[in-house]
């Protein structure tokens, strides 16, 4: 695991609880046929040890792996 820091779409470092904002409408695989809209604010987001992945729980979606690239902070 590298010590490398996790960074969202702008470059803004990432922290354990922080919360950020999707940049991009996002369908999410094996969920039904969700769309996670642009601008969704997305609480209390967790770290993985992949600096490119982050966990998250949204409305109808538990366990959520998001990539950092559509992400921002809010």
């Amino acid at each position: 695991m590298t010590d490398a820091p996790t960074k969202d779409s702008n470059g803004n470092i990432l922290a354990d609880g922080d919360s950020v904002t999707l940049i991009k409408d996002l369908k999410v695989k094996g969920s039904g046929g969700v769309t996670l809209k642009r601008g969704t604010l997305v609480k209390s987001i967790r770290l993985t040890d992949d600096t490119d992945e982050i966990e998250a729980n949204v409305d109808k979606v538990r366990g959520l792996v998001l990539r950092t690239e559509f992400v921002r902070k809010a």
